[in-house]
């Protein structure tokens, strides 16, 4: 006969008599992807400093236990994201010109800026920043190396193409590649670009690397 087994959030019911898997191999991932999820959600929803690990796992539909045997606080858990989410989803261009590269880098970077959801999160994370030091490191670190890692491609890209010259200055040129669309999307948050915004600020920012 099937009996419900006293375990912790992460594992599964089993029958009795069949021994519970113990330490990492309990770790699921659809209970770490729930969680992750839920912490975005708690981000929009009530801020860094209102967010609660227990708000957490009632949104992720799991224990307390859950959340806690992956991250010790939640500010291990949002540096962890921040981390996370800070290299994944920028694309590594590849449309044969220098031009075409930063217009799909700025039109994937935009859609991601402009996310109802981030537009809630990034400046509540930039004012915690302010206050808590280890988040600023984090927030730096993360999102200086997932730009400089794209910035990077686009230039060497275009110096192979023979497009700019060789050996220019790798952090002015992250500089100009990312700075004008955070600016717009992050600190002025104004409404929707203009039409051609985009591919206006993709040729001038070729235009600045060029002259480097």
């Amino acid at each position: 006969m099937l009996v419900r087994m006293s375990t912790n959030a992460d594992t599964p019911q089993v029958k009795r008599g069949r021994r519970a898997p113990a330490g990492a191999a309990v770790l699921r991932e659809d209970v770490t992807e729930a969680i992750r999820a839920a912490v975005f959600e708690e981000l929009a929803a009530v801020g860094y400093a209102r967010m609660s690990i227990e708000g957490i796992a009632r949104r992720a539909g799991v224990g307390k236990t859950a959340v806690y045997r992956r991250w010790r606080s939640k500010l291990h858990l949002v540096l962890d994201l921040v981390s996370a989410v800070a290299v994944q989803g920028l694309p590594a261009p590849d449309t044969g010109s220098l031009e075409g590269d930063l217009r799909l880098l700025y039109e994937v970077t935009s859609r991601a800026l402009r996310h109802p959801v981030a537009g809630q999160i990034i400046p509540d994370l930039q004012a915690e920043a302010a206050r808590n030091p280890e988040i600023a490191e984090a927030m730096q670190k993360a999102l200086r190396e997932g730009q400089q890692t794209v910035a990077n491609g686009i230039v060497a890209a275009a110096a192979a193409r023979g497009e700019i010259g060789e050996g220019i200055d790798q952090d002015l040129a992250l500089d100009l590649i990312s700075g004008p669309l955070y600016w717009r999307a992050v600190v002025v948050r104004g409404p929707k670009l203009p039409k051609g915004y985009l591919a206006g600020l993709a040729r001038a920012t070729a235009g600045a690397l060029k002259a480097l």
